[in-house]
């Protein structure tokens, strides 16, 4: 399954400054590739595979922290179901943050 990952807020120096990440996710229980992937899933993927720093920053427990705005597919996720959100093929993900210093 391929999807596109996207950080922004400042979020982004978290993930060694990239903003944009194209990836092939696959659980790695022999399941099918083209299965369905929940959020919560996602979220531990990202925290182990694309986190450079810092992962308190992005995640709180299970969840991301608050202040992060979580978009899937242009969609906020608290419309798609949160952590139970169910992720396609080449779907888009955003993270931005809203807390900002001052």
């Amino acid at each position: 399954m391929h999807l596109n990952l996207e950080f922004g807020g400042g979020l982004e120096l978290l993930f060694g400054s990239v903003k944009t990440h194209r990836v092939e996710f696959c659980q790695h229980d022999g399941t099918d590739e083209n299965q369905e992937i929940k959020m919560d899933v996602l979220l531990v993927w990202i925290r182990d595979n694309l986190l450079k720093e810092r992962p308190e920053m992005f995640m709180k427990d299970k969840s991301v922290r608050p202040g992060v705005l979580v978009l899937i597919n242009d969609c906020d996720w608290e419309l798609c179901g949160r952590l139970e959100a169910t992720l396609q093929d080449n779907d888009t993900i955003v993270f931005i943050s809203t807390l900002h210093g001052g």
